[in-house]
């Protein structure tokens, strides 16, 4: 039977990092994971993060913004286009080219650093003296191996609507809305949450008429609202989003000639029928193969795994981390989680700070968040400042055609410590890189005004919203 220092079960964003850290540090690791490619022929490494979510809606979302650029951006750069044609089927090879680039780099970075990888499903059997015992299941096939500390990473996976079967063939999760071949005609969202607005605005920007269907009242919750309704007005005025909010689902009835949607939407019936649906209400967290009770594993009513604030168990040297503990579920909290861990093993004492997690929507304009919104702020009673700055004036964003947006500063009214930074324009995703800094760092929104940002460039509505939290804004 096979020891190891560590094994890790799961080898999504959490748990293929964790593996890695563990190894850097000297631990004999596995990483037990039953990924299979698209075909299903193969293993791949890498979760749903790197086969079916992050990574291929990502490289969805360029293409959809590429033909929709040439479509209707182009013509004002002085460049006249052609015939343009659209083929949704190369769109979809293309991403599942760079899926298989990017698991096939997870598996040369196990073999560099000496992990052994194990296909199959990992669970816990028992203890051996101080050692866990875990089974993997290869199609059947059982074989067990033993580890002084375990790390599951066992991710997530779509939450089911009780209302429908998932077919990915009319009714899709997503990983068939990552799929599809065709363009159809009419698409129905049901959330609006990240997975949701990003897959329909891929196939609004190909063709489909797209309406999203939301049980929430209020769009965006999560986020400051302030940066929520202008998304809102740009989503739904501008780009042709259908949003309903409010939305109580009545009935689904799949069928030959399209999916029917029942619902009440301010106190009205309505019933539409769709080429294909889209379910993307949520995740839950993947912990029912485990074999957790056998271990007395503690688990939450959610299905969680119960964790500290170090990622331990209630039992001896099993760690969790990713979609199936607390917090945010996103793969880069995963992964800090997954190096924290590991380092937490060798006895260094690293640390995490879930209020410097960034969020990240990949729609056009993008949206980006750290840190407390206003809401929140008001909600906690604490005082604060804020300003903000638009890409309207921005040169760098004229120069590209994309300046929609607002950046907005929060900082404390008394400290003038950033308390928050929110946005949505162009490339905002790596620009909230520059907040969660200033942050990690307790910087001020002082010490951001007295940064020298480089002209011209899209991080300059940073400064231009730094600086009018002091009401001192050159170019506002």
């Amino acid at each position: 039977m096979s020891q190891f220092d560590v094994v890790v079960i799961g080898a999504g964003p959490g748990g293929y990092i964790a593996a890695i850290r563990a190894a850097q540090l000297g631990f004999k690791t596995a990483c037990i994971d039953a990924g299979v490619n698209k075909a299903g022929d193969t293993p791949a490494l890498g979760g749903t993060c790197l086969n079916v979510g992050c990574i291929p809606s990502k490289a969805l979302l360029q293409s959809s913004e590429n033909y929709h650029e040439v479509l209707h951006d182009f013509a004002e750069h002085g460049i006249t286009v052609g015939d343009v044609k659209f083929d949704a089927a190369k769109m979809v090879a293309r991403k599942d080219e760079i899926v298989t680039k990017l698991t096939g780099g997870i598996a040369y970075l196990f073999k560099k650093n000496k992990i052994e990888s194990i296909f199959g499903k990992g669970s816990f059997k028992g203890q051996n003296g101080e050692l866990w015992q875990i089974e993997v299941d290869n199609k059947g096939e059982k074989s067990l191996i033993e580890a002084k500390h375990v790390i599951v990473a066992t991710g997530s996976s779509p939450r089911p609507l009780p209302l429908v079967e998932i077919d990915n063939k009319n009714v899709l999760d997503n990983e068939g809305a990552l799929n599809l071949t065709e363009v159809p005609k009419k698409l129905g969202v049901i959330g609006s949450g990240v997975i949701g607005l990003e897959m329909g605005s891929v196939w609004k920007r190909v063709g489909s008429d797209v309406t999203v269907l939301e049980a929430m009242p209020t769009f965006m919750a999560a986020a400051d609202q302030q940066i929520a309704k202008e998304a809102f007005k740009i989503f739904t005025k501008e780009q042709g989003l259908t949003i309903e909010l409010g939305v109580a689902i009545k009935e689904i009835k799949n069928g030959v000639k399209g999916v029917s949607v029942s619902y009440e939407v301010a106190g009205k019936a309505k019933t539409e029928t769709f080429d294909k649906l889209i379910v993307a209400i949520g995740r839950v967290p993947n912990t029912d193969g485990l074999n957790a009770e056998a271990v007395g594993l503690v688990k939450d009513e959610r299905g969680f795994i119960t964790v500290n604030d170090l990622c331990q168990t209630n039992l001896p040297n099993v760690w969790a981390v990713g979609d199936v503990v607390r917090g945010p579920m996103l793969a880069h909290k995963a992964m800090d989680e997954g190096v924290a861990v590991a380092e937490r093993l060798a006895g260094q004492k690293p640390h995490l700070d879930f209020n410097t997690i960034p969020w990240v929507i990949y729609t056009d304009p993008e949206i980006a968040w750290v840190g407390k919104t206003e809401e929140q702020l008001k909600a906690e009673g604490i005082e604060y400042k804020k300003g903000q700055s638009g890409f309207a004036a921005n040169g760098r964003a004229l120069g590209l055609g994309k300046a929609q947006g607002t950046v907005k500063i929060l900082a404390c009214a008394k400290t003038d410590r950033v308390l928050g930074v929110h946005m949505i324009g162009p490339m905002v995703s790596e620009l909230v890189a520059e907040g969660v800094m200033s942050m990690e760092f307790s910087a001020s929104s002082e010490d951001i005004a007295r940064i020298v940002h480089a002209h011209p460039a899209l991080s300059e509505a940073i400064h231009e919203a730094s600086l009018a939290v002091d009401k001192r804004a050159l170019h506002g």
